[in-house]
């Protein structure tokens, strides 16, 4: 699809020659994104990831010849933080060319503003981030589809890890609280969305220091966000700081608060009887931080250097 020229554009303003340019950019971004050996790669060793994180709920459905509800794999797999983390950094290897450059971006800023430009990087952020995260949730629950039903109620098998010790030692994330507080299909969509806020903050994390510092400083701001998360992870800091179990209480409230990892575990949330923050909030505060990252990402704009279009399409 054509770029139109400037004078159709009014600034950012929402208009058919804002939305034609944009699209167009984002499908120039995707040019050869799946024959990236990066991307291959990254959804290659997520499916990896998958097979190994969800083979500890599967081992225990096939002992106890236990069917399990069709999204439980995801939420078991996905529901501690460490999981996520481990899934979320494969994130740095599809984005570690950010922002996308190539011999056509000369063209297309002289045919357009750099806003429109910059707006058009986070579009495809979203979109991959989105598709990603949509894969893992696809590829968890296809690998264990011989032992699943589609009724949306929990099946004999979360009850055997919430309501004993199995849970926690096969390290299944499934808690009486949980289902107690919602439906399989309704908890997964609520992870999934957790999920989706966390990569974003992450990906516009790393997008806002590429510009302002170079790509070595990007990935390594990736890799930071990643470890601030680990460190304020409870089970991390209880072992880091000598703590017991009772002494972690007023640890986990602040951690679950300040954490943007925490804020992406489902069961770092509030269930009614918990002093931590709900889904909603958040989803509320992942937005306001995806906020300011674009804000500081259009400031960084102005003093971008655009002489190199070197990048890798």
């Amino acid at each position: 699809m054509p770029l139109t020229g400037r004078s159709s554009t009014v600034g950012l303003g929402i208009n058919m020659g804002n939305v034609r340019q944009a699209i167009a950019m984002v499908r120039w971004n995707f040019l050869g994104f799946y024959r990236n050996p990066r991307v291959i790669l990254a959804f290659l060793f997520s499916f990896v990831l998958c097979f190994f994180l969800s083979d500890r709920a599967l081992m225990v459905a096939d002992y106890y010849d236990a069917p399990m509800q069709a999204v439980e794999p995801f939420i078991w797999t996905f529901g501690d933080a460490t999981s996520i983390l481990l899934c979320s950094l494969l994130l740095i290897l599809l984005f570690i060319d950010l922002p996308k450059l190539s011999p056509f971006t000369p063209y297309m800023l002289m045919r357009t503003r750099k806003g429109l430009w910059l707006l058009s990087q986070f579009i495809y952020i979203f979109l991959v981030t989105a598709g990603y995260i949509l894969y893992v949730f696809l590829v968890t629950s296809l690998l264990c589809m011989q032992k699943t039903y589609a009724g949306n109620l929990w099946s004999r098998t979360a009850a055997l890890f919430a309501y004993s010790s199995m849970g926690d030692k096969f390290a299944v994330p499934s808690t009486v609280k949980v289902m107690e507080s919602t439906t399989p299909l309704g908890c997964s969509l609520q992870m999934v969305l957790l999920l989706i806020c966390y990569a974003l903050n992450l990906s516009f994390f790393m997008l806002y220091f590429q510009m302002k510092m170079g790509k070595k400083a990007g990935v390594a701001a990736g890799l930071a966000y990643s470890l601030f998360g680990f460190l304020l992870d409870p089970d991390t800091l209880a072992q880091l700081l000598h703590k017991e179990e009772y002494e972690m209480f007023l640890v986990r409230r602040i951690t679950g608060w300040i954490s943007p990892l925490n804020h992406a575990t489902y069961g770092m949330h509030d269930f009614g009887y918990d002093v931590l923050p709900s889904v909603g909030q958040s989803c509320l505060l992942f937005l306001l931080l995806l906020g300011v990252m674009a804000f500081c990402s259009f400031h960084a704009l102005k003093r971008y250097n655009f002489n190199s279009f070197t990048g890798e399409m």
